[in-house]
C-alpha cells in the first residue's frame, strides 16, 4: 500500500460524490482537500493507475483499511466505521440545509421530498447498502398473503480477539443517551456506540411536539424510516400515538407509520426511547381481507372490522382522522382492562400489565385506516417465554420479540439460519446425516413427508416453505384470540364490551 494509491482512492471517492449529487464540481478540491486532512496526507500526487470506478462502501472500506496502515485508525470495525462516517460528512450539507432543501420539495410534492433524502442517506453510506445487499430475501404464500421471509447478514461479524478489546476500550458515557436520540445526528462514535457523522434528520413537528425523521441503517424494507421523539422517554401507546401517527400519514401519505408495543416480549428491541417505524412498502397485512365487519357504537362514519390474518386485528377506516384517533383510544382503554381467564388473557398480574396494541396507521385513497393489533405479553409454566409467543417448537427458527415488523408479514430472521437451514437442504439430498440438534426433528419430519429430493433446486425450495410456514406458525402463537370458533366467539364478546363502554 502507498500513499500514490490513497489518494488516487481519495479522488475515485471524489468523482463518485459528484456523479451522486452530493456536491457540485465547485466543491471537488475543497472536498479532497477535507478527506486527505483526515488522512494526515499533506501531499497529493495519486497513482492514476489506482483510480476505481468503484461503489463508495467499496472505496470507503480501501481507504479506512489504508488508514490503518498508516497509524490514522486503529484495527477494530467500529474505529473504521468511524473514520468512514466522517469521511462522508465532508459530502453532506449541514441539518439546516438539508431540511430547506427537503422542504422545499415536500411543498411541491411529499414523494419528491422523502426521494431526496432517502437518497441522501443511501449515497452518504448512512444507509449501509452493501451490508443490506448481504440479507436472503424470499416470498413464501400462505393461506393470508405473501409473507417476506429475510435471513439478516447485514451486521458486520467480530472475532473473539476484537470483542475482548472492545469491552477494554468501551467507555462509560451517557452521551448521547440511545442509539435514537437526536444528538446522535453529527456524533463521531465511540467503542460500543455508532459513528453518525454522516446522519442526518429532518424536523416532523407533530402535535405540539418536534419529532425527528431519519431512514434505519440496516433498512429491512424500501423507504424503511424511523420517526422518533425529541425526549428520550419510554415507548408509550396511548391517544397522543394514534393522533401522530395518523397526522404523519396525513402529511406523507404514500408512507405507513406503525409503533412497536410497549412492553416487554411483545415490543421491540428499545422500549426507552418513543419511536415509529414506517416506509413505503405494502406488507402482506396492509392486503389482507376483511374477515368480518362490525358496527362500532358512536361512530357511524367508521367502517370497522376484523381482518382475515393469524394475529389479531381490527380495522378502522374513515375520511376523519379524528374520528379514528377517538375509537382507537376507547379500543385501547377497553383492552389494557380486558380479561378472558378461559382464553388465557389476563390484564394484569398485580400492577405489571399486559395487554397493549400494535398500531399501524396508512393511507387508502382520501380515507385513512388504522391497524389495532391486539397483544398480551403474559407467561406461564408451559410457555414461560409468552403465552402469545412463538411456542418452543418453532423456537429453531424464530424465539425473539414479534415486533411491528413480524406483525405487518415480514420475518427477520437470524444469522445462524443462513448456514442451518443449507444444512438441512443438503440432509434432504441425502448428504448430510443430521443436522443442528434443534432442527434435526423438524428435517426428518421433511424427509417423510416430501420423499426423495432431485436436486439442490427443489430442496432448496421445500426449505423456503417450509421456513415460510413455521413462520405462519410463529404469527398464529402470537394471536390472543385464535382463529378457531372458540376464538372468534371470544373476539365478540370483547367487541360487544367495547360497545358497552362509552
Amino acid at each position: 500500500m502507498t500513499v500514490e494509491k490513497v489518494c488516487a482512492w481519495v479522488e475515485s471517492l471524489v468523482q463518485q460524490a459528484g456523479n451522486l449529487g452530493l456536491i457540485a464540481a465547485e466543491d471537488a478540491v475543497y472536498s479532497r482537500n477535507q478527506l486527505l486532512l483526515q488522512l494526515g496526507i499533506d501531499d497529493f500526487y495519486p497513482d492514476v493507475s489506482e483510480q476505481l470506478d468503484e461503489s463508495v462502501p467499496d472505496l470507503l472500506e480501501k481507504i479506512s483499511d489504508a488508514a490503518e496502515k498508516l497509524g490514522v485508525t486503529g484495527s477494530m470495525t467500529e474505529e473504521k466505521e468511524q473514520l468512514q462516517a466522517s469521511l462522508m460528512n465532508v459530502f453532506i450539507p449541514l441539518p439546516s440545509v438539508v431540511n430547506e432543501r427537503f422542504y422545499a420539495k415536500y411543498e411541491k410534492d411529499p414523494k419528491e421530498a422523502t426521494d431526496y433524502f432517502y437518497h441522501l442517506s443511501r449515497s452518504s453510506n448512512y444507509i449501509q447498502t452493501k451490508r443490506i445487499a448481504k440479507n436472503i430475501h424470499y416470498k413464501a404464500e400462505s393461506e393470508y398473503g405473501t409473507l417476506d421471509i429475510t435471513i439478516n447478514l447485514s451486521k458486520p461479524e467480530k472475532d473473539p480477539k476484537e470483542i475482548e478489546k472492545e469491552r477494554e476500550l468501551k467507555k462509560e458515557a451517557s452521551y448521547p443517551l440511545c442509539v435514537l436520540c437526536m444528538e446522535n445526528e453529527g456524533y463521531g462514535g465511540r467503542i460500543g456506540h455508532p459513528a453518525r457523522s454522516n446522519h442526518r434528520l429532518i424536523r416532523v413537528p407533530l402535535e405540539g411536539e418536534r419529532w425527528y425523521l431519519q431512514y434505519s441503517p440496516y433498512v429491512y424494507y424500501p423507504e424503511h424510516c424511523i420517526l422518533l421523539a425529541e425526549k428520550h422517554r419510554d415507548m408509550a401507546i396511548g391517544p397522543e400515538t394514534f393522533q401522530r401517527l395518523l397526522s404523519f400519514v396525513g402529511r406523507f401519505p404514500h408512507y405507513f407509520m406503525g409503533s412497536n408495543a410497549d412492553i416487554p416480549i411483545v415490543g421491540g428491541s428499545i422500549l426507552s426511547h418513543d419511536h415509529y417505524q414506517g416506509g413505503r412498502y405494502e406488507f402482506a397485512l396492509a392486503g389482507a381481507p376483511d374477515d368480518e365487519s362490525f358496527v362500532l357504537d358512536g361512530y357511524p362514519d367508521i367502517a370497522a372490522s376484523v381482518v382475515r390474518w393469524p394475529m389479531t386485528v381490527l380495522r378502522l377506516r374513515a375520511d376523519d382522522p379524528a374520528s379514528l384517533v377517538s375509537a382507537s383510544s376507547r379500543i385501547l382503554k377497553v383492552w389494557k382492562s380486558y380479561n378472558d381467564p378461559g382464553r388465557h388473557i389476563l390484564s394484569h398480574t398485580g400492577s405489571t400489565p399486559h395487554n397493549t396494541i400494535t398500531p399501524i396507521a396508512r393511507r387508502k385513497g382520501s380515507a385513512y385506516e388504522m391497524d389495532l393489533v391486539l397483544r398480551n405479553n403474559r407467561t406461564d409454566e408451559e410457555h414461560p417465554a409468552g403465552i402469545f409467543h412463538p411456542h418452543e417448537d418453532v423456537h429453531h427458527i424464530k424465539k425473539e420479540n414479534i415486533g411491528l415488523i413480524e406483525v405487518m408479514g415480514l420475518a427477520v430472521l437470524p444469522k445462524r439460519l443462513a448456514h442451518d437451514l443449507k444444512d438441512v437442504e443438503q440432509y434432504l439430498l441425502g448428504r448430510k446425516e443430521a443436522v443442528a440438534k434443534e432442527h434435526q426433528a423438524w428435517a426428518e419430519q421433511l424427509k417423510a413427508l416430501r420423499g426423495p429430493v432431485k436436486d439442490e433446486a427443489e430442496a432448496a425450495d421445500i426449505v423456503q416453505k417450509e421456513t415460510g410456514k413455521k413462520f405462519l406458525r410463529v404469527l398464529e402463537d402470537a394471536g390472543v384470540f385464535k382463529r378457531t370458533e372458540d376464538g372468534k366467539q371470544g373476539l365478540r364478546a370483547l367487541l360487544g364490551t367495547i360497545n358497552d363502554t362509552k
